[in-house]
């Protein structure tokens, strides 16, 4: 919660926008995969415009044929007939159409946010720490609300005035044919602004949806850690960053509506300018003869059924903008491709796995510190079924480890094994089922608690979920909740102890049941009690597997078959708990300022 405005997401690279709408191509392509839909929505939408521009040709006629014979009342009728059917023929296409193409603008965007889930959850651990999640999060949801809107309305909208600004341009040459040539020749003069305008439009609503995400990922951040917030008595300060985040956006969306608005009146002023001069010759030659009187209305209706459709194309252009820069947006994420990815011919695990593990001269920098090493030239062996404790100050390494043994990153130098397998010729989903995590942090989904505890297997049955929670001894509170296993936990397990917390992700790692377990203690403490209950469950959690802990309580160092002490990326000590202890070097001093009140 910094000051400093973020940096510009290094997903954009603050790359200058294209300014053409070539952005929206990504959304033609979803929405090409439902033809049936696409082909109704378009005869519809074809049909409303013709129908529209029948329109003129019937006032033409009642007025030159029906006005021009005296009580000829029976083609005045005939008129009004058309005119009615007309009117059934144009009510029932816009309700084809607007069904259609509101389905349409539905399906599409469901599915691109399908598809970009679905590309996130392939990302190594690498784009979410260079992308904050919460701005990721923005463009599943403002993002996509904008495509939404330019394939469920500004698109129809857009095609519906071209059709029929196409269609009323037809029938002006057909009823007046002088001045519609007349007539046509303005229209470049009204595109123009339209087009050059345009291009500043887009690159203000890329903007604007960059600090919309921006407005978004504080809010996220501030209201998640709402506690910490009101301890400090941050309230005034943070809503302060917060005016401020919504000040910038309202500034960058002012200048886009300032120039959609030039644009505007641009052509109302150049079009209806047009219209009127128009108008004023026209009468002229009615007044003369050399124009009927149902032509001249025919052709008004007609001009104004058609500057009302390339007017409001430029109302359209800067949907359109907008909806390209949430597009171009949406699109850069389904073009990210993960760093860490499957082999084209991945090199089986052996079946069943033993669990030995192995990091075998490993230099490992994370990317987004290259200039420092995390491990330097690391060689670690662990057996089947050995537990393995890692102590070191912050900093050493320690998560790197478990960074490495599940593949989230790849070390620069050296390799990383499974049972004799380099992990970067095996799948990352297979050498992933190998292992059971438990994090420092406790992770708990705002689910029931069924549904956290079987995340470690999906499939188990209830009774073999309810193994897991008596062997991590969190039975008995789960039998206490009101709804028993439906009970739903709250954001981050908020209904939860820390105690219970960690009992919960125990028994998701017992249910996964995988031949090596990499755990991470928690270093919160707790009561008496929630700590015996805890160790207990660990305890079982470790036996029978290969495990490779990173400790903080005394008792998992006893317990340990061996000791790994770390130091800036390297193994400075290595031994039982009382051999590191006679030698008086770093793990003793670790020991006596980390292990002294649990002893």
């Amino acid at each position: 919660m910094a000051d400093p405005a973020p940096p510009a997401s290094p997903i954009s690279d603050g790359r200058e926008p294209r300014r053409r709408l070539g952005s929206l191509t990504i959304i033609a392509r979803y929405a090409l995969r439902y033809p049936v839909q696409l082909t109704i929505a378009l005869f519809a939408l074809l049909t409303t415009s013709l129908t529209t521009s029948a329109f003129p040709y019937a006032v033409r006629s009642m007025i030159d044929r029906g006005f021009g014979r005296a009580g000829d009342m029976a083609h005045i009728n005939r008129v009004f007939y058309q005119l009615f059917g007309l009117v059934v023929v144009l009510a029932i296409g816009t309700a084809l159409r607007f069904y259609f193409v509101s389905w349409l603008g539905e399906r599409t965007v469901a599915d691109m946010r399908e598809a970009v889930q679905r590309n996130l959850l392939r990302l190594a651990p690498r784009f979410f720490e260079e992308n904050r999640p919460a701005e990721i999060a923005s463009r599943l949801t403002a993002d996509t609300a904008q495509v939404e809107i330019a394939v469920g309305t500004t698109v129809s909208v857009a095609l519906r005035n071209v059709l029929t600004g196409i269609a009323m341009t037809v029938t002006m040459f057909v009823l007046a044919p002088k001045f519609a040539g007349s007539l046509v020749i303005g229209i470049p003069l009204v595109m123009s602004p339209i087009i050059l305008l345009g291009r500043r439009v887009r690159g203000f609503s890329r903007s604007s949806q960059d600090r919309i995400a921006d407005i978004g990922a504080m809010a996220v951040e501030v209201l998640g850690a709402m506690k910490v917030v009101q301890a400090f008595g941050q309230e005034e300060r943070e809503t302060g960053r917060f005016v401020d985040a919504v000040e910038h956006g309202f500034a960058t969306a002012k200048r886009r509506i300032r120039v959609r608005a030039v644009m505007t009146s641009l052509v109302i002023l150049l079009l209806f300018g047009a219209i009127t001069a128009l108008l004023w010759s026209t009468v002229a030659d009615v007044a003369a003869g050399r124009l009927s009187a149902g032509s001249l209305t025919g052709f008004l209706l007609a001009s104004g059924f058609a500057a009302g459709s390339f007017g409001a194309l430029t109302e359209v252009y800067g949907d359109l903008m907008r909806s390209a820069g949430a597009a171009e947006r949406l699109s850069e994420l389904l073009a990210e491709q993960p760093e860490i990815a499957a082999p084209a011919h991945p090199v089986p695990l052996p079946a069943p796995g033993d669990g030995a593990l192995a990091f075998q001269n490993v230099t490992f920098r994370y990317p987004t510190r290259p200039d420092v090493a995390a491990l330097h030239g690391f060689s670690l062996t662990v057996a089947p079924g050995e537990t393995v404790a890692v102590v070191g100050p912050s900093g050493a390494g320690k998560s790197t480890l478990f960074q490495l043994a599940e593949r989230f990153y790849d070390p620069q130098d050296g390799s990383v094994t499974i049972d004799g397998v380099d992990l970067r010729a095996a799948d990352p989903a297979a050498v992933r089922a190998r292992i059971a995590l438990v994090p420092q942090e406790t992770v708990i989904f705002a689910a029931s608690a069924r549904d956290n505890i079987r995340y470690g297997r999906w499939a188990a049955s209830d009774d073999e979920i309810w193994t897991a929670a008596e062997a991590a001894n969190a039975a008995e509170f789960l039998r206490k909740l009101p709804e028993g296993l439906d009970t739903f936990m709250g954001e981050g397990g908020a209904r939860l102890s820390g105690g219970q917390r960690q009992r919960l992700t125990i028994a998701r790692a017992l249910l996964r049941d995988a031949p090596i377990l990499l755990l991470d203690e928690a270093t919160s403490a707790l009561d008496a009690e929630s700590e015996r209950l805890v160790q207990a469950a660990l305890d079982r959690l470790m036996a029978n597997r290969t495990t490779l802990v990173i400790a903080h309580r005394l008792a998992t160092v006893r317990a340990a078959d061996r000791i790994v002490v770390m130091d800036a990326g390297r193994i400075v000590e290595e031994g039982s708990h009382a051999q590191l202890i006679g030698r008086g070097g770093l793990y003793q001093r670790l020991a006596s300022l980390q292990f002294s009140e649990a002893a």
